[in-house]
């Protein structure tokens, strides 16, 4: 059986717009994923609330840098076929006000933790796709729209960026936003339906990539 980390956000975590809660686990694109590939790999859900891809957020108790947790969550985890990220969202929201082209270079950042890790002996280095995550959308909560607001034109240049990326340095590439919208309840989060849709348009890429 192959071994996949699904490595991002709350649109991993599976934050549901409007309820603070989670969506259910079969929705949740990591378990909609795993349920496609029927039974040939094990994916491993890791998202966090708030996660960046390496910027410090001081606003929040919890360590939300994703290079921090990254090189953890490797060993942990380890032998991995595929790792797959999908970050990117808070890098450009109000506690860094980054750009994408810098959640871009962050993603850089990761896929290089991944691609120089000492893995144990007995493993060989995992793939790697990384993901564009959907575009910000505008929202009528006050609260969402102050803190990412001012970033939706900005969150519209993520594909671009990570297409890019992933081409320099060798790695797969996915748009989120082709089959995932954002829920105008909050303007970031994804509904159960593009969560799922998410994860059940991954397994041809997943199957391909890991020759399934």
């Amino acid at each position: 059986m192959k071994n996949i980390l699904a490595f991002g956000d709350s649109l991993t975590w599976g934050f549901e717009a409007g309820t603070f809660a989670r969506h259910p686990f079969e929705v949740r694109w990591p378990n909609a994923l795993a349920a496609g590939l029927n039974g040939k790999a094990r994916v491993i859900e890791e998202g966090m609330n708030g996660r960046t891809t390496v910027f410090p957020d001081p606003t929040d108790i919890a360590e939300r840098n994703g290079a921090v947790a990254l090189p953890m969550l490797l060993t942990t985890h380890q032998p991995l076929d595929l790792v797959i990220i999908m970050l990117g969202t808070n890098d450009i929201k109000y506690a860094n006000r980054c750009r994408a082209f810098d959640a871009s270079m962050g993603m850089v950042r990761l896929i290089e933790i991944v691609q120089r890790f000492p893995w144990i002996k007995t493993a060989s280095p995992p793939q790697i796709l990384i993901m564009a995550p959907p575009a910000l959308c505008k929202t009528n909560d006050e609260w969402f729209n102050d803190l990412w607001g001012h970033a939706i034109e900005e969150s519209k240049l993520f594909a671009r960026h990570y297409a890019r990326v992933a081409e320099e340095m060798g790695v797969h590439f996915f748009d989120a936003g082709t089959v995932a919208k954002t829920d105008p309840t909050d303007g970031g989060h994804i509904d159960a339906r593009s969560t799922q849709a998410l994860g059940v348009a991954l397994v041809p890429v997943v199957k391909k990539i890991l020759s399934l």
